[in-house]
């Protein structure tokens, strides 16, 4: 932020005849202009990397015409520092910093475009070098910009973060005041045919509590929505709004606050399992510690619940009788999503088949798919990878089985790479990825 406020870049320069009209003048402070605005592009050029030439979206991912689903949240400049030495308290430490496109919506959405499912992005930027670095890299994706809207006089949102030696977040400090105070429900109301007619609809918790529950009167079209929770702090943001939510993908202490912020606070808890090499172990003790928060949030209306668990994988917690999509008409199969659909053609539970379309059952049932061995580069953008992967599999034509499959594949690519979001994805890659997680998930609950 204070970089902007030190070096401000204008617009435009006063020209010559606003100080003195005399030719020599004239030169004079044209070269003196000319001069500051090589000196200013330095500065801007030295702060603030350029974004890469080209954002290199999955050459399998044609632009598909029609309904398109809508993702409503921050887009953020992400300062990732990582130390090549672990960090100590009150001093610096050698290392590496990046700036690096973020925030929890601004991430899914990109991660979708790049398996072959082009949303609209709905947010807001400042008008500022952060800003303008955001959207160049959008409008060089080839993704719609029509909801990006960007605020003269505004901070872009930026949030630091400083890792520690094994790409866990170690401190990080969120500025993302402008997303709830200037995207409105009135901005949101610009595009509520476009979210009317979407196949699905993502919201992120940094939106303002007016602003969720205006996103939300879409429910009344039969759009079903997502909820990101984005922190234990925000995810207490799902509880007005809790009866118009389809999904939503928190982590172990994320549920846990959801569950709270609709119940009695205090109410459910988790403790965190000590170091346990046993993954079966690890499994049943979270399914124990977590079963209550996720059947009482089914209860208060939601359909489907995606508990992630790091490398342990995640919880799937569902009716049996569950829809996502409000239309299965609507998804636009894509080149990606078919060979992901040929290579998982026939792949379900290798204890027995699974069918949660069944009509007049009101039975709950919790899968687990387990998470597979990565090389981990950073941590970050895993989580979004994820639910960018999910829903991406769900708008290609993929059940829900299958979308949590290729969630957590492209949560792996995400993971071995620096980036938020891996510069490309190979279907085949995701596909083998998927296969082998549903081939080792488990059934571990019907009720």
């Amino acid at each position: 932020n204070f970089i902007v406020q030190l070096f401000p870049i204008p617009r435009s320069l006063p020209t010559a005849r606003n100080f003195i009209s005399t030719p020599s003048a004239v030169t004079m402070t044209d070269a003196a202009a000319s001069s500051s605005r090589r000196r200013m592009e330095a500065v801007r050029r030295h702060l603030l990397p350029r974004p890469p030439p080209v954002l290199s979206l999955n050459q399998l991912s044609a632009p598909e015409a029609g309904q398109i689903p809508v993702i409503i949240g921050g887009m953020v400049l992400d300062i990732h520092a990582k130390p090549s030495v672990p960090p100590h308290p009150g001093t610096t430490v050698p290392g590496m910093v990046k700036y690096i496109g973020g925030g929890v919506a601004r991430n899914i959405a990109e991660c979708m475009a790049k398996l072959g499912t082009q949303p609209l992005m709905i947010s807001v930027i400042g008008d500022d070098m952060a800003g303008d670095f955001l959207l160049k890299y959008w409008r060089l994706a080839g993704l719609c910009t029509d909801g990006i809207l960007q605020v003269p006089d505004v901070t872009t949102p930026v949030v630091s973060n400083v890792f520690d030696g094994n790409g866990e977040l170690f401190a990080g400090v969120a500025s993302v005041q402008a997303v709830e105070t200037f995207l409105t429900p009135s901005w949101i109301y610009q595009f509520y045919r476009r979210i009317s007619t979407a196949p699905l609809l993502m919201l992120d918790a940094n939106l303002s509590p007016e602003s969720l529950q205006a996103a939300c009167k879409t429910y009344e079209s039969g759009v079903p929505v997502l909820f990101e929770p984005v922190s234990v702090v925000k995810s207490s943001r799902i509880a007005p709004i809790a009866e118009h939510i389809t999904c939503t993908s928190p982590n172990e202490i994320e549920l846990i606050a959801m569950a709270n912020a609709l119940s009695t606070p205090g109410k459910y808890n988790f403790v965190k399992l000590e170091q346990c090499n046993n993954k079966a172990e690890s499994v049943d003790y979270l399914f124990e510690m977590l079963s209550p928060a996720m059947f009482f949030l089914l209860e208060k209306g939601i359909k489907l619940l995606l508990v992630t668990l790091g490398s342990n994988g995640v919880f799937i917690c569902c009716r049996e009788h569950v829809n996502f999509m409000k239309d299965q008409k609507s998804c636009k199969v894509t080149p990606f999503s078919t060979r992901l659909l040929e290579k998982l053609e026939g792949c379900s539970l290798s204890s027995m088949p699974v069918n949660l379309s069944r009509e007049g059952s009101s039975r709950t049932r919790v899968f687990h798919l387990p998470a597979t061995s990565a090389s981990v580069a950073s941590l970050t953008g895993a989580g979004d990878c994820l639910v960018g992967g999910f829903l991406s599999s769900l708008c290609g034509g993929l059940d829900i089985m299958q979308s949590v499959a290729v969630g957590i594949a492209v949560a792996k690519a995400s993971v071995e790479s620096e980036a938020n979001i891996p510069a490309n994805f190979s279907a085949a890659s995701i596909a083998d990825e998927a296969r082998r997680t549903l081939l080792s998930a488990r059934h571990i609950w019907c009720q």
